[in-house]
């Protein structure tokens, strides 16, 4: 057996690293090295995540300085951070300062997601943390690019996977025309572990509800992705909306169709974008969130009536969307199989 490669996470204590340290538990050439959190340092990693006690028996939450530690010493041979965004630029800048290793970090946050930094700032309304090292990330859906053209990675949030796994192959494509209109629903799980009053059980179960119409922060980190890898400026107009499940992502874009195209035309343009992406299936009928939740795959439809169409896209968020994603990118940066630890299918009825 090759020797499987150390790997530390730092924000260690949410659902994105919980699990990153599930998938790195059957990883075949990755392995947890060191996992850091500001908050539970010196707990047991199986006290904050009970299920995964099996393969963090023994393990305890580290402070950042020891993890520190272990990746200037090279005992680390990559990062993911996990932190909340806005503190992940400062952390990944200390730990990247006179940092002469071949380590390499993918940030799961939003803070490396726009290539200038005054974008970042206008949407959230911070400074950021490290603007001499944004020309060092790429930002992107793995799928949309390959090879990576930097040293490090950032992987888009959530719903803008599921919305540029649509949109990217119809802007390359040419087969549309003007705004895309989306509506997308995730699961409670995509607001974090921290409980809030749009995501608390008993509000949530059974209810259907919209939230920031027209004003969610993922529409325009969609649209300056979708342009620096097409070269076309699209409109992104997005509404978002909390399901009544924990997990999961379901969205809808619509549109115009461009006067050549037809539905016929759009499958096969999607077909063809994704024909050796191992984890984006093209389907003919609507896809649905069950098909897809707990494994890092997404599947895609399109339809057209007249000169309008409709694409569907479901993935899971924790997965696809954050963590698994993020994995894809990690298996490129060390040079791995890129499927390596990301294949285990879904359990449907969760």
């Amino acid at each position: 057996m090759p020797q499987r490669l150390p790997i530390g996470i730092v924000g260690g204590t949410g659902y994105v690293s919980g699990e990153l340290l599930r998938l790195l538990a059957t990883h075949p050439s990755l392995k947890l090295g060191s996992i850091a959190s500001v908050s539970q340092t010196g707990t047991p990693v199986a006290q904050v995540f009970p299920n995964l006690a099996s393969c963090v028996d023994d393990v305890s939450f580290a402070s950042v300085d020891e993890l520190e530690s272990m990746w200037r010493d090279g005992g680390l041979r990559g990062l993911f951070c996990a932190t909340p965004h806005g503190a992940a630029a400062p952390v990944i800048a200390r730990l990247l300062e006179g940092y002469g290793g071949s380590g390499r970090v993918v940030d799961i946050s939003a803070d490396f997601r726009f290539r200038d930094v005054r974008t970042f700032r206008e949407i959230y309304g911070q400074d950021h943390g490290a603007p001499q090292l944004a020309d060092e990330f790429f930002c992107a859906v793995p799928e949309h690019s390959a090879p990576t053209p930097a040293r490090h990675a950032a992987h888009p949030g959530c719903f803008a996977t599921a919305m540029l796994l649509g949109i990217v192959p119809l802007l390359r494509s040419g087969l549309t025309d003007g705004p895309f209109h989306i509506a997308g629903v995730t699961g409670s799980t995509g607001s974090g572990r921290s409980p809030l009053a749009t995501t608390h059980h008993p509000e949530r179960h059974s209810n259907l509800y919209a939230y920031r119409p027209l004003n969610h922060r993922h529409a325009p980190e969609v649209r300056a992705i979708a342009l620096h890898l097409t070269g076309e400026d699209a409109a992104v107009q997005f509404v978002p909306h909390s399901g009544p499940f924990a997990r999961g992502i379901h969205i809808t874009i619509q549109g115009s169709l461009a006067r050549s195209a037809d539905g016929t035309s759009l499958l096969a343009a999607l077909k063809h974008a994704y024909e050796d992406r191992p984890f984006v299936e093209v389907v003919d009928t609507p896809p649905r969130i069950k098909d897809v939740v707990g494994s890092n795959r997404a599947r895609i439809t399109a339809t057209a009536e007249a000169d309008c169409f409709a694409v569907m896209v479901v993935l899971d968020n924790l997965v696809k969307g954050a963590a698994g994603g993020a994995m894809q990118w990690m298996n490129r940066l060390l040079d791995l199989d890129e499927r390596a630890g990301l294949t285990i299918p879904g359990p449907a009825w969760i």
